[in-house]
């Protein structure tokens, strides 16, 4: 077991443009599952304590998404929790800071710190390197 990973990307886009991909729920529900799967967000209350929820519809099943905003600091830093299995109480914390590189350009410091394998942080990794190719495409 670790106890994470981190990715760091840098798009062409303001932090505030940035941050409202994390904070905007239909932004949020268009980039996350990458572009082949419909997210339907069904609660976003972006506050410290504020909860969230989501399902990701893929062609033959369903995945249910929660969480709990932990930190909201605009538009620079954001915590949340996050489960794929929201009846049970594990869940991954996630840390995004957002970095103004000026020239319109914004360095996204993503943490994820849970209990899996090396093996679910490569899968994972690359799931959220397709998110974030999305993300991309729509800044």
């Amino acid at each position: 077991m670790s106890d994470g990973f981190q990715i760091v990307r840098v798009f062409a886009a303001p932090r505030e443009r940035v941050w409202a991909e994390w904070t905007d729920p239909e932004a949020f529900a268009d980039w996350f599952g990458g572009p082949d799967l419909e997210v339907r967000v069904s609660a976003f209350d972006v506050r410290p304590g504020g909860r969230w929820r989501a399902t990701m519809l893929a062609p033959n099943s369903e995945i249910q998404w929660a969480g709990q905003w932990l930190v909201v600091e605009p538009p620079e830093r954001l915590q949340l929790t996050m489960t794929d299995r929201p009846e049970q109480d594990e869940m991954a914390v996630i840390t995004v800071e957002l970095v103004d590189l000026g020239d319109s350009r914004t360095e996204m410091r993503f943490e994820q710190r849970d209990g899996m394998t090396p093996a679910q942080h490569r899968a994972a990794r690359s799931g959220w390197g397709t998110f974030f190719d999305r993300m991309e495409a729509r800044l």
